[in-house]
């Protein structure tokens, strides 16, 4: 471990040339730049790890079930367990997808879950990402130089092998392709997560396509190559938002959409990875009733913990939440990437006033939650260790079975007093090992 530390400034150097970054745009213009790796690993235990995986396979199953409930048959709505007018309040629920089943019945085929280890070491769900969760390819390609820097820690150390991402990755999308080539559509250059689309592609030896060279005919999707030649498209693991995914659906001014292939996915000709819609079961408003949807659907008891919350559409919760409002975090539910996130210590008694009275006006727009104090994990900074605060991404594919990557992306705050660790907040990433006993 300690070549891999003493080459950490290597690695980023060759991150960046490789083009390791991400994209944020601030003021209406792109900004690229490095996603700082740290090269001192979060290690998580095999015991830790069957925990988590029993936990977060439990949680997707029931999140998969509740999005086939709520664009079908709506039980869970019909039964009193999560409210008509949250689900369909929820700038996620996408009417145009109602009666659609996608191939296996899948929706959320891959989902990034974020955890956070409290300083008891209790494990928290933080929040559901079911649209399009990234971050998985900057653990894979930091593992590989780590492996350059010191090829001797990977036998020294019982580390689980994180290279097989690729290859769950392209079973998840052989297991729902509807005949055809596996497709990454990207929607280009200027994308914050163009790095990955175009890594997984090659790593999962899918083609890497632009809007443009797709289009529908005959209700099938399909690829048109450099030479004007065309393969059919059996599945398409799209790295846009929903509101941009077909003009002729949602938006009708996207130019990084595929015209009608909405209808081709209706018709059952094509697979779309993840499912449009799937924004109404990561709605951090929705977050509140998956222990209940957990109870609901399959009977168990949840094996991870939500974040102790509040929803202050409901009175007695809004009650809580404005006399405790300088304890509590205040997260708007339609905002993502740690945009949106308040914190009630951080407030001026002005500012405690004007939000309290911003919840009162628009309740379903907020969620409010306990701080946890979860913990710090040491960084190099500047040549010496400090902590830091730190959480997990953990990824989850769900094909034939549902299956937890051994691995993650763990991102921490390079900012010693805050709680966001966010790469569009300035964070940073380091690898996680799992160990294997």
């Amino acid at each position: 471990m300690k070549d891999i530390i003493a080459h950490g400034d290597n690695i980023n150097v060759l991150l960046a040339r490789y083009g390791v970054k991400f994209g944020i745009y601030k003021n209406g213009t792109f900004h690229e730049q490095l996603f700082p790796f740290d090269p001192i690993p979060r290690v998580i235990t095999a015991e830790d790890f069957d925990y988590l995986e029993r936990g977060l396979k439990q949680r997707v199953d029931a999140l998969n079930l509740f999005l086939a409930d709520v664009y079908s048959q709506k039980n869970i709505i019909r039964d009193g367990i999560v409210p008509e007018d949250f689900v369909f309040s929820s700038s996620g629920y996408l009417p145009e997808c109602e009666g659609i089943t996608p191939p296996a019945g899948i929706y959320s085929h891959i989902s990034g879950i974020d955890l956070v280890q409290a300083k008891d070491g209790t494990w928290y769900v933080l929040e559901d990402n079911l649209r399009i969760p990234s971050g998985a390819s900057y653990p894979l390609i930091a593992r590989d130089l780590e492996r350059k820097a010191s090829p001797l820690a990977f036998r020294e150390y019982p580390v689980r092998d994180n290279r097989d991402y690729a290859a769950l990755l392209k079973e998840t999308m052989d297991n729902v392709n509807l005949g055809g080539i596996n497709v990454i559509l990207t929607p280009g250059r200027y994308n914050a997560a163009f790095f990955e689309h175009s890594y997984l592609a090659e790593k999962t030896d899918s083609v890497l396509a632009m809007p443009n060279d797709l289009f529908v005919q005959d209700c099938k999707l399909y690829y048109r190559n450099d030479h004007g030649q065309k393969q059919r498209v059996g599945a398409v693991y799209r790295r846009q938002s929903d509101e941009f995914l077909d003009p002729c659906t949602f938006r009708a001014d996207s130019l990084i959409g595929v015209p009608n292939l909405m209808a081709a996915y209706r018709a059952g000709n094509v697979a779309i990875i993840n499912a449009p819609g799937n924004g109404v079961a990561d709605d951090k408003g929705i977050y509140y009733f998956v222990p209940k949807m957990i109870r609901y659907y399959l009977h168990e008891e949840p094996i991870l913990n939500n974040a102790p919350t509040y929803l202050p559409m409901y009175e007695e919760d809004r009650n809580f939440v404005l006399e405790n409002l300088e304890r509590l975090v205040v997260k708007d539910v339609a905002e993502a990437g740690g945009y949106g996130v308040v914190f009630g210590n951080k407030m001026s008694e002005q500012e405690l006033a004007d939000w309290k009275a911003l919840i009162q006006r628009e309740p379903r727009r907020f969620i409010a939650q306990e701080v946890i104090d979860f913990r710090d994990l040491e960084i190099m900074d500047e040549g010496k260790r400090v902590m830091r605060k730190a959480d997990l991404r953990a990824f989850v594919l769900s094909g034939a079975e549902t299956r937890v990557w051994a691995s993650g992306l763990t991102r921490f705050s390079r900012n010693p007093d805050s709680f966001i660790v966010n790469s569009s907040q300035g964070g940073g990433f380091k690898d996680t090992w799992v160990l294997s006993r």
